[in-house]
């Protein structure tokens, strides 16, 4: 049978930091762009990540493990890359997808990371699965808006 494992639970609780950095990451590009379908994706994808988190959240309270609370060094370099980015690029619009691009990618091998857990319950491993998805999804979508700029 699975189990909860606390290697498990702070595994997800590192996942749930990185939603929260891509949240805020999305936001602030959201708030760099004056392109409004930019604009749009980018508040659209801060949205889900602020719900994956709850999920996740909910899941790893379900478990009886800690939720951690904080901001990733590498979330907070993430932002900061994006603020230099989006002053000092001439295509501003490129660089902050070029930089979701990267940060997706990242996020998708994250996920299939912690789903290499055997270790998982069968209802972590399908939310996880599913965000994984949606994620991959959203790939997808921003690759079309490099074609619009």
């Amino acid at each position: 049978m699975s189990t909860y494992t606390e290697e498990v639970g702070n595994k997800l609780n590192e996942l749930l930091e990185k939603t929260y950095d891509a949240e805020k990451g999305f936001k602030k590009a959201a708030e760099n762009t004056d392109n409004v379908q930019l604009k749009a994706f980018f508040e659209t994808k801060a949205k889900q990540r602020y719900d994956f988190g709850h999920e996740l959240k909910a899941e790893i309270k379900t478990f009886g493990q800690e939720i951690d609370k904080g901001d990733s060094m590498a979330g907070k370099a993430h932002r900061a890359w994006m603020d230099v980015k989006a002053l000092f690029s001439l295509d501003n619009a490129e660089a902050m997808l070029e930089e979701a691009i990267r940060g997706e990618k990242a996020a998708i091998e994250e996920y299939e990371d912690v789903l290499e857990d055997t270790s998982l319950p069968s209802t972590t491993a399908t939310i996880l699965r599913s965000q994984k998805e949606a994620i991959k999804n959203g790939l997808s979508n921003i690759k079309m808006l490099e074609d619009i700029r």
